[in-house]
């Protein structure tokens, strides 16, 4: 039995480590950009693609590559931009940086079938010069919750909010006021000719030659200096996202990043509830710090975080004691409200139906599958020395106070608390090796 355990942990072992060595492989083998290289002799424009849900790791990369731009005295910064929104958080700090970028911005959204909804507008629309590729599309940047929907009063607060974000930006660009205003007021979108005839972007450009030459020339402006930019026939150098950042493009996602915290509680508590079960340890860690990894790029209140570990506690501690329902009572809400302000911010949050099933999943797991399986280790024990303890025997001789007994269809060495006669029956009190001890039946045992 050891020997299986201990090849099972092995192979586990093996496993892991090989796939520890395949991420490493991944995370080499990924293009990567070294920080602070000079760009070859000559103006260079620098470029980066933004896919995906607008998060926290996709903010980190856009003011990464706005850093080495002005770092490295480039031309210009194009950003490529095909999104379907995601966080207001990330998309406003995204927003500044664009704005205060010493380098002009080009945003342009592509490929052909892309688009910029949602968080995406505020984007482009905050780029120096913007362009959408043929066959894209613009708008609907009305804001919801991640957790539901909102109440008429909040809607209305959040929407107005993000309607004067809009105009601001808009204005600062010298792009379609009201038409940045109807995109979040009234979920307006555009096509890329519609877009481009609202001067909501500057021009169509299929390719990124065709995006730089026709730019070139423009006027571009910070604070009250304006600039012409040249950037035409320019070499073009490419950001490659590295291993990390797209790891945690994948995970930060606070839905995700809660459900990895969840299973690794569940697989940790597990573990130490049966030791030595190993597969549970290894998956709950590795979930464990990839949460972790996930939390470190969002928005964490530790208040929550708190409170969600306060409710393990609270439901282990009813298994242990009998509080008649309180401590599990107080394990659902402190769950509950750990899980509402586990992230801070605007919009961000955990969705109501993961947060109901991992508190009801949770509950149930300590209050009935841990609660059953403490109960079963109270059973009594029927395998054993301690398994005869409570069996009834019949003295084969009088016992005075040592002889022999049946017990089933085996023949004992006993000795009594007392004078047994010949055929009585006695009940087991304890095993001393191969000697039984007995108490006739209807006498309390010695002790």
């Amino acid at each position: 039995m050891k020997r299986n355990r201990y090849a099972r942990a092995r192979g586990l072992a093996a496993w892991f480590a090989g796939a520890l060595a395949l991420a490493i492989g991944l995370a080499a083998a990924a293009p990567q950009e070294r920080p602070g290289a000079e760009p070859e002799a000559g103006p260079r424009v620098l470029a980066m693609r933004l896919e995906g849900a607008v998060t926290p790791v996709m903010a980190e990369a856009l003011a990464a590559a706005v850093d080495r731009a002005e770092r490295e005295k480039y031309r210009a910064l194009i950003v490529g931009i095909d999104t379907p929104g995601g966080l207001e958080t990330s998309m406003r700090e995204m927003v500044k940086t664009l704005l205060a970028s010493e380098v002009p911005t080009l945003t342009w959204v592509s490929p052909s079938g892309g688009r910029a909804a949602s968080a995406g507008v505020f984007i482009v629309i905050a780029g120096d010069i913007a362009a959408m590729a043929p066959g894209t599309n613009i708008g609907a940047a009305t804001p919801i919750n991640m957790q539901g929907p909102m109440d008429s009063t909040l809607a209305r607060k959040a929407t107005s909010d993000a309607a004067a974000f809009a105009r601001t930006v808009a204005a600062q660009r010298g792009r379609n006021i009201v038409w940045a205003e109807e995109a979040v007021r009234r979920a307006v979108a555009a096509s890329e000719t519609e877009a481009v005839k609202l001067k909501v972007v500057d021009f169509i450009a299929s390719s990124q030659d065709e995006l730089l030459a026709k730019a070139d020339g423009r006027t571009w402006r910070r604070g009250d200096s304006r600039r012409v930019l040249h950037v035409s026939g320019l070499p073009v150098d490419t950001i490659h996202p590295g291993f990390r950042q797209r790891l945690l493009g994948a995970i930060a996602d606070p839905n995700i990043a809660y459900i990895l915290l969840m299973l690794g509680f569940y697989g940790l508590l597990f573990e130490l509830q049966n030791p030595g079960a190993i597969l549970p340890g290894v998956v709950g860690g590795i979930c464990l710090i990839l949460a972790f990894l996930a939390l470190s790029a969002l928005p964490v209140n530790y208040a929550g975080l708190a409170l969600i570990a306060l409710a393990i506690v609270f439901f282990i501690a009813e298994i242990k004691v009998v509080s008649h329902g309180v401590l599990a009572a107080g394990g659902v809400i402190s769950m509950i409200l750990g899980s509402l302000i586990l992230f801070q911010g605007g919009g961000i949050g955990v969705s109501w139906a993961i947060i109901g099933g991992a508190t009801v999943s949770t509950a149930a797991f300590f209050l009935f599958i841990v609660g059953a399986a403490l109960r079963a280790q109270k059973r009594r024990v029927h395998t054993g020395s301690q398994g005869l303890v409570g069996q009834r025997a019949v003295a084969l001789e009088r016992l005075a106070p040592a002889g022999r007994v049946r017990l089933g269809d085996e023949l004992w060495s006993a000795v009594a608390d007392g004078v047994v006669e010949l055929g009585s029956e006695v009940e087991i009190t304890g095993v001393d090796r191969l000697t039984l001890r007995v108490r006739p039946l209807g006498k309390e045992a010695s002790s």
